[in-house]
């Protein structure tokens, strides 16, 4: 029996056992591309795509870095926990994961010189497992890491992870990008999209810990291992900045973040299910159930009525088939979910292009706010 899980590396000992399985919209997450941009407010520098770089030795990135990285403990009555986390601004504001602080009665936040500060939780988005917390320490305690651009990482390219693995501060590990656009299962009830893959040792304790390139700039937040015991085993997963630089600024302003909803579930086509539907390529998604009053629903958008029988299979049959958003070509669901992250927020509209009845149709929907997946 297969008995690998995803694991929440925040909390020691927190955990989220889980299969990765297609994620539905009824109970799944969203996502592609925003213009990375942090208030004019903040002190949060991110690195223009256009500039040139020199990459810094791990040495250097450590040294760089190190300062700005902090170690969180959190009490739930009787228990605690130790996470990680970054400085954001020069307000106090530190990054974690939702997880990390999730059900604290208390959290505080130590620095790298031992000084430790008790922080007021200001926002969380479970959706995205990121958390704001804020502190009133001392400015030259302070030093707010860079956010780099995350869309700019190609696969192969070697980036370092600093935390507190089980409880032990200011570590680091290296690696390089495993994948981009992986879909993490959380406890949410929705997936989290565009989600990093990397073979930098991530351990409980890391959660909330900034993972950088070799330009010494946050590409992401670790968040989760996939392991059978707990500890890591060449797979962690990490929140890309482009989520951090959009989700962040609405935590502080109103201490949430409201996702944009589709309102479907179904399945990606594979090969046999495209036989079935007598499709000539196994790319697209199908409708199989909308939501009520959902924004599909609105829109027109049907689902799949009935299903075939072959083989000793059953297939859905009948619903829409998405073959791309916005122009982009949708080979499974993943490709709406990075969409939705990246790009929309709610009440934008966003063009589908269905396949119904051999016909293709374009359709205009208005998204509305995500409702709670629990």
């Amino acid at each position: 029996m297969d008995k690998s899980g995803i694991f929440v590396g925040g909390s020691m000992g927190a955990a989220i056992t889980a299969v990765i399985i297609i994620a539905l919209f009824v109970s799944p997450p969203a996502s592609l591309k925003p213009d990375i941009a942090v208030k004019e407010n903040t002190s949060n520098v991110l690195a223009e795509a256009s500039s040139v770089y020199l990459e810094l030795s791990l040495i250097e990135i450590f040294e760089k870095s190190e300062p700005g990285v902090v170690r969180v403990n959190v009490q739930r009555n009787d228990t605690g926990g130790v996470g990680s986390g970054f400085v954001f601004d020069k307000k106090g504001h530190i990054i974690t994961n939702a997880h990390v602080i999730k059900n604290a009665a208390k959290v505080a936040v130590t620095f790298l010189d031992g000084r430790s500060y008790n922080a007021e939780i200001i926002g969380t988005d479970e959706y995205t497992d990121i958390a704001v917390i804020k502190v009133n320490a001392d400015l030259s305690l302070l030093h707010p890491l860079s956010l780099g651009d995350s869309s700019n990482l190609k696969v192969g390219e070697q980036i370092a992870a600093i935390g507190n693995p089980f409880g032990l501060s200011g570590s680091m590990t290296s690696g390089i990008v495993s994948q981009l656009g992986r879909l993490l299962p959380s406890g949410s009830g929705y997936s989290i999209p565009d989600v990093i893959q990397t073979d930098a040792a991530i351990n409980p304790g890391n959660s909330g810990g900034p993972l950088l390139n070799m330009r010494g700039e946050i590409v992401g937040i670790n968040t989760a291992i996939q392991s059978a015991t707990g500890e890591f085993t060449g797979v962690g997963f990490s929140v890309p900045s482009q989520t951090i630089a959009k989700i962040v600024p609405k935590l502080i302003e109103s201490g949430e973040y409201k996702h944009p909803w589709i309102g479907i579930a179904g399945r990606d086509i594979d090969p046999d299910l495209a036989k079935v539907l007598n499709l000539k390529d196994a790319i697209g998604f199908l409708i199989v159930t909308v939501v009520d009053d959902s924004p599909a629903a609105k829109a027109g958008l049907i689902g799949s009525e009935k299903t075939v029988e072959v083989e000793g299979v059953k297939y859905p049959v009948g619903g829409d088939i998405i073959l791309s958003v916005d122009k982009i070509e949708v080979r499974k669901i993943d490709d709406i979910l990075i969409h939705l992250q990246r790009s929309k927020s709610v009440g934008d509209e966003m063009v589908l292009e269905i396949l119904r009845d051999g016909r293709t149709t374009n359709t205009t929907i208005i998204l509305q706010e995500r409702p709670n997946g629990n």
